[in-house]
């Protein structure tokens, strides 16, 4: 059930994302969107592989989490100067934590690299399913509107 809720959530924000997107005018704060909309995209893949509505396919798999590790590394140079736009979600505490917010990111792109090489079989991505779930929502929670 919670892989399910998961899945969900990712789902839904995935739909928003575009949504999200019309209007901005901070061409700084358009490429963080961009970037945490790849990593989102990313991690549907994993998730309609976990659901089944795509098949397993371990190189696509290995890519995604390759392509999330990649936008995770270019997270703290998008998010250095305290840029604004009416449609950032980006919140003040980035920049008044954001030695928290850098480790964070690295987190994020270790867990991504090493499901980059790790990934081999269906049963693997129930748990990198979850882990990068719970890794996003950590830094979310804290950093993101």
């Amino acid at each position: 059930m919670k892989l399910i809720k998961m899945t969900l959530g990712v789902s839904l924000a995935l739909g928003g994302a575009a949504w999200a997107h019309q209007g901005v005018q901070n061409a700084a704060v358009m490429a963080r969107m961009n970037s945490m909309s790849a990593i989102a995209d990313s991690v549907k893949v994993i998730g309609t592989m976990v659901r089944g509505t795509l098949e397993f396919d371990a190189t696509a798999a290995r890519l995604a989490a390759t392509e999330i590790a990649a936008q995770a590394a270019r997270t703290p140079a998008l998010f250095r100067a305290p840029e604004d736009d009416p449609k950032s979600e980006a919140r003040a505490a980035i920049w008044t934590d954001f030695e928290d917010f850098v480790e964070k990111s690295t987190t994020l792109e270790a867990l991504a690299l090493d499901l980059s090489q790790t990934i081999s079989a269906p049963s693997d991505l129930a748990l990198a399913l979850t882990r990068l779930a719970d890794s996003c929502k950590a830094c979310r929670g804290d950093y993101r509107d």
